[in-house]
Formats: C-alpha cells, sequence, structure tokens
C-alpha cells in the first residue's frame, strides 16, 4: 500500500500559533519505509534542521498557515526548504476538507485530539498521494551579482580600489554567464542578462533565468568584493497543485497563434502557466493543429490582430474553441512588456505569446470569481470552460453539478441487472431538454437584465459626460477669449516697448551729440582750440549725414578721414556751405582741389588734430597759420595765373599779325 524507500513528515500544531508572542511547538511524524516515528513538542526551527539533514520528499500538513503566520512568512520558510522537496496541504487547495473526513474516506481514522495522530494522518495521506503541493515560486529564477562591500568615500588610492572591486563583479558575472550558456546549449534554459558598467568593471549584473533555481547549478556565494544572490521570483498568488490528478481529461488550453511563412504558437493553461511557446518556418496546418492537441484541448484560440486571419480561423474550426483577439492594435512597447517575463526567440512567438496572454487577462478576474463561488471538490476547469463558451458563472457551475450528479446513477445503473432498469429513456432525454431550455431562457433572462442595466449605466454616463462636455467648451471657450485678449495685449505692450526702447537710444544719441556740442563751444569761447567737424568720406552722402547731425554752416572747418573718390561736385558742396577750411590726411583729385581753390577754400594737410569720435580741436595759431599760408600761395597762383592769361593773349595777338589777320 505505501510506497518504500523515501521519506515523509507529517506535521501538526501542539501548542500556540504563529500569530502568537511565543513561538509554537510542533508534533512530528515521520514516515519512512512504511514504519512512523513520533517526536513532539519540536519549535519549528528544529524541524527545519531536520529537514535540511534528511531532505524529505514531502512535508505534510492539514493547514499551511499552521507552520507561518501570513504569505510574507510561508515565502521565508519556503526559501529556506532544500531542493526537491514538496510542502503539501494534504486537505485539499482553495477549499480544503476536514482531516478526519478525508482519512475516513481512504479507510481509516486517528484521534484528532491528538497532534502525533494527525501528525501521522497527515504524512500517510501524503503517501497515498493525496493533497495539494503548495506552490510559490514561478519557474523563474533571479541571479544577481553585486559588489559585497561600500566604496566609501575614497582617498589616495580610491579609483585602484573601485577597479579591483567592479573587476571582481565583472569576472563573477562572466563565470555565470558561461555557465547559463552551456545550460541553454544543453537543455535549451533561456535567459536575459542586464550589466551595469562602472569604473574597471561592472557595478552589478542580474540574470534572469527561465528555469526552477533547481535546475541551476550557481548558488549564494560572497568574497572579499563580490556576491552572488540567487532568488526565485515569487507568483502573484499561492498556487494549488493535485499530487494526483482526480480527472485523467485533458487539459484546457489558451492558444495564441502568430500565422504566416514562420508560424508562432503559445499555449497557456487556465491558469496562465506557460505550456509551450516555440515557433515554426513552413509549418502545415495540420501538423498544427497535432502539436496544439498533445498540449490538451484548446478552450480559445487567440491571434494579436483584428480580424482573426483566415488560417487561425481554419484551426480554430477543428477545436471548435471561441474565438479571440485584442480587438485593438497592440504596439511592440506592449508586446515586449507582456513576453518579458516568459522570454522569447523572435517577433512571430512574441506575437503568439501576445495573443495568449491578452486573452487569459481577459478572462482573469471571471476566474477569480470561478474559483470563489464555486463550490467544494468542483470542476474548476469544466466551470471555466462553459464560461469561455457563453454561459453565466450560475449556470456554468449548475451543468457542472448537474452533469456530475448524473454521472452517479449511470453508473450504479451500470452495477444493476438489465431487467432492474425501468427508467424511461425517452422521458429521461425530454426532461433533459426541458432542462436545458430553462437554463438557456433563464439564461437569455439574465443576459437580458444585464444588457438592460448596462444600456441605463451607459445614459447615465453618456448624460453625465453630455454635461461634463458642456462645462468644459464654456471654460475652454472663456480660456480661448481670455488667452486671445492676453496675446493682443502683450503683443501691444512688446510693440510700445520697441517704440520706447528706439526713442530712448534717439534721446540718449542727442543728449550725447548735445553735450559734445556744449563741449567744443565752450573750448571755442575760451580760445583752448578751433573746432573741427569730422567727415568720414569725400561723398555726397557723408557731407549730407554730417550736416544732418552737427550742421555745416559758413566758417566751419572740416576733416575729411577719406578724401580720396570726390569729385568736382562733391567739392561744390563743401564750397556752397561757404567753410572757411578743409583739412585733409592725404591728397585729393585734382578736378576736387580746382574746384576748392576756385571756391577759395583752404585745403590744408598736416594740421595736427585732437580727435573726438565725430569732432576734432585743432589749434588756432597753427591753422591760423596754415590758412595764412595757404592764401599767400593762392594769391601768388592767381597773379601766375593771369600772367600765364596776358602772356597767352599776347601770343594770339601776335600770330594774328603774322597771318595778316590784323
Amino acid at each position: 500500500m505505501f510506497m518504500q524507500n523515501r521519506i515523509i513528515y507529517g506535521i501538526d500544531i501542539s501548542r500556540g500559533s504563529p500569530r502568537a508572542r511565543e513561538l509554537p511547538r510542533y508534533a512530528l511524524a515521520i514516515l519512512k519505509e512504511g514504519e512512523v516515528s513520533h517526536q513532539s513538542m519540536l519549535r519549528r526551527q528544529k524541524i527545519l534542521n531536520m529537514i535540511q539533514k534528511d531532505r524529505p520528499e514531502m512535508i505534510a500538513v492539514d493547514n499551511i498557515f499552521e507552520l507561518a503566520a501570513d504569505r510574507r512568512e510561508l515565502l521565508s520558510l519556503m526559501e529556506r526548504l532544500p531542493e526537491g522537496v514538496k510542502l503539501v496541504q494534504v486537505t485539499g487547495g482553495l477549499h480544503p476538507e476536514p482531516l478526519v473526513r478525508i482519512a475516513r474516506k481512504h479507510g481509516f481514522s486517528f484521534d484528532p485530539v491528538n497532534p502525533n495522530d494527525e501528525a501521522e494522518a497527515c504524512a500517510r495521506l501524503a503517501d497515498l498521494g493525496v493533497g495539494h503541493e503548495v506552490s510559490l515560486f514561478e519557474d523563474i529564477t533571479k541571479i544577481k551579482v553585486s559588489r559585497a562591500r561600500s566604496l566609501g568615500r575614497g582617498g589616495w588610492s580610491q579609483n585602484r580600489y573601485c577597479r579591483k572591486v567592479h573587476g571582481a563583479v565583472l569576472q563573477r558575472s562572466r563565470e555565470i554567464e558561461n555557465v547559463l550558456k552551456d545550460l541553454s546549449r544543453e537543455k535549451g534554459i533561456k535567459f536575459e542578462a542586464v550589466n551595469v558598467k562602472g569604473f574597471g568593471g561592472y557595478v552589478r549584473s542580474e540574470f534572469t533565468v527561465y528555469a526552477k533555481r533547481g535546475e541551476i547549478p550557481i548558488h549564494p556565494a560572497a568574497s572579499n568584493d563580490a556576491q552572488v544572490s540567487v532568488r526565485s521570483v515569487e507568483r502573484d498568488k499561492i498556487r494549488y497543485v493535485p499530487l494526483k490528478q482526480k480527472n485523467p481529461r485533458r487539459k484546457f488550453t489558451i492558444v495564441g497563434i502568430d500565422p504566416g511563412t514562420t508560424v508562432g504558437i503559445a499555449i497557456l493553461s487556465l491558469d496562465g502557466d506557460l505550456l509551450y511557446l516555440k515557433s515554426f518556418r513552413g509549418i502545415a496546418p495540420d501538423e498544427v493543429v497535432k502539436l496544439i492537441a498533445e498540449y490538451g484541448k484548446p478552450a480559445v484560440i487567440a491571434s494579436d490582430v483584428t480580424p482573426m486571419p483566415g488560417s487561425v480561423e481554419k484551426i480554430r474550426r477543428s477545436f471548435n474553441a471561441v474565438p479571440a483577439s485584442p480587438g485593438i492594435e497592440v504596439s511592440a512597447e506592449e508586446k515586449i512588456a507582456l513576453g518579458k517575463t516568459f522570454g522569447y526567440s523572435n517577433d512571430h512567438e512574441r506575437d503568439a505569446l501576445t495573443a495568449a496572454l491578452l486573452t487569459y487577462r481577459s478572462y482573469k478576474n471571471i476566474f477569480t470569481r470561478i474559483e470563489k463561488k464555486a463550490p467544494q471538490n468542483s470542476d474548476l476547469e469544466l466551470i471555466k470552460l462553459h464560461v469561455i463558451s457563453g454561459d453565466s458563472i450560475e449556470a456554468a457551475i449548475d451543468k457542472v453539478r448537474v452533469s456530475g450528479e448524473a454521472e452517479k446513477p449511470r453508473a450504479r445503473e451500470r452495477s444493476e441487472k438489465p431487467e432492474e432498469r425501468t427508467v424511461d429513456e425517452s422521458l429521461l432525454k425530454m426532461r433533459e431538454t426541458i432542462h436545458r431550455q430553462g437554463e438557456h431562457i433563464q439564461n437569455l433572462q439574465e443576459y437580458l437584465e444585464d444588457l438592460k442595466e448596462e444600456l441605463a449605466a451607459k445614459d447615465r454616463k453618456i448624460s453625465k459626460l453630455a454635461s461634463r462636455l458642456n462645462s468644459f467648451k464654456k471654460e475652454a471657450y472663456s480660456e480661448v477669449r481670455k488667452s486671445n485678449e492676453i496675446q493682443i495685449r502683450e503683443s501691444t505692450i512688446e510693440s510700445l516697448k520697441k517704440e520706447l526702447s528706439h526713442k530712448n537710444k534717439t534721446v540718449k544719441e542727442l543728449r550725447r551729440r548735445s553735450n559734445k556740442l556744449r563741449k567744443i563751444q565752450k573750448m571755442e569761447v575760451r580760445g583752448e582750440g578751433t573746432a573741427v567737424k569730422v567727415i568720414a568720406a569725400f561723398t555726397k552722402e557723408s557731407i549730407a549725414e554730417t550736416k544732418e547731425k552737427y550742421g555745416l554752416k559758413e566758417g566751419d572747418v572740416v576733416f575729411l578721414e577719406e578724401p580720396s573718390g570726390g569729385g568736382a561736385a562733391t567739392a561744390q558742396i563743401l564750397v556752397e556751405a561757404s567753410v572757411r577750411a578743409v583739412l585733409i590726411p592725404e591728397d585729393i583729385s585734382h578736378a576736387a582741389e580746382e574746384t576748392l581753390f576756385k571756391g577759395n577754400v583752404p585745403v590744408l594737410r598736416g594740421i595736427l588734430l585732437e580727435r573726438a569720435e565725430d569732432f576734432a580741436m585743432a589749434e588756432p595759431e597753427s591753422l591760423e597759420v596754415a590758412i595764412a599760408a595757404w592764401e599767400k600761395e593762392a594769391e601768388k597762383n592767381r597773379h601766375k595765373a593771369k600772367e600765364d592769361e596776358l602772356q597767352s593773349l599776347f601770343e594770339e595777338y601776335r600770330s594774328e599779325r603774322r597771318r595778316g589777320l590784323v
């Protein structure tokens, strides 16, 4: 009856509670080779030490929360168990039965008041394959390599110290990565690595391995510079896995398919566990159907696009499964985030996995409600299948209950003699038909009521949203008007600011010029110098600019910074202005000088000036001497010109006489 050559621990609480301040005591029954030995009043740490030594196949309890006060403490406890040791709750999973009733079903009884008897009953039931294994971890392992010490505030050798520590982390990370690569080649175990670089190596490395912790030959370790931690990834909720499957029926599954030249296939259980993920190039549809059938019976066939492609639809019809698709376009970023936990090799596997996971998520809340509402020992998978097919939760539970009750009379009928069967089969069929139709009518009525409530809720929501929309429109219109007015005012202010700035600059420039003119006038009055107006170039434009800025009147002395380029017409402007003298740093054109000479305007060279931007000062005496010298020279030139003119007339007269013209 009992399996030999294995050890099973049965545990029951003797005194106290994990939630009390005082640590509880336990009764321990050790089942080995069919014989049971007992130990009493043990602390939990003592039992854990014995488990590390004996490494039993199973630890059997009637309630897992007799070992731990809450989920966190239970998680810590299970992390300390050796690899391969199962924690079993013999009274069932989500809906446990009394231990006495389960023992009676399997042909033995015990004293429920005696903790030793309860512990032995737990061990013997587990040996018979009764109960559910408690699973708190996914088939995913996280490995982290990090610094074993702080780098501190630093000093003279800080860089060398950082390089040493980071180098140790890098070396240990590469060793682990090589081990994982070997595992990937030999067993197909997938993993992902994330490395954070630092000075001289790595600050830390994190590996996500898609396998159980016991399948990975890497253990926690620490050295002076680097440390390695290994932990399993915790599940969202506790999962109870039956030690023996009560129903040999094939499991129902959710299948995601990505069609095309390369076909991606992802298969999930109705609990959301990944059963299969792979892609094939050039695979035939019948081979896809055969492969999917190996992992169970599909309840849903899903695609990640809408509408469902024809090739996927054909496969769905082969299984008469419910179709599913997200209804909206799923971005690549969302697909990557969905599939990251499970891992995938290419885009086809990712898309198939996305379709399956989105479908499971759409049913997840309904499945949770089923687990809460379903009676004890109900066929949860069959109830979920009926709900997926369109039944309400209550109708699905009733169907499963009716089918379960119908199987029992049929089993009794098989044991009866043929002559004892008095049930009219046609009447039974009619009753079943009436029952189904009644259920169908009830479901339709419930569905109609749900639709009415949903419609009323939507009407209320639409009315509320319309009201909010009108309010938003008013606010938005007011904000737009306010914004436009503000924008107009800001534009006006900006324009006025620019105009004011321009006028301020003009006033500042005029004030500067006025100050200069007053300064020059004072110097002239005191006889300290003669004012000279500077003209930048000997052009009409420069002369006009100087005249506009500072004026150009009779008796002014001007200085031409660039005298070249001016001609007779330009010089005539200065003559007409009746300037007293023109000072130049270099020669001007002959035509310009001739025009100035005829206009009796002295052209002076080599006069020393004291410059002040657009003005200069000349020493009065030097200027007077230069003007007098020019006038003396000009008088000579005029006298000589007259002599030359008379001589020319005389020569012309003599010529005419010789020719007899006079």
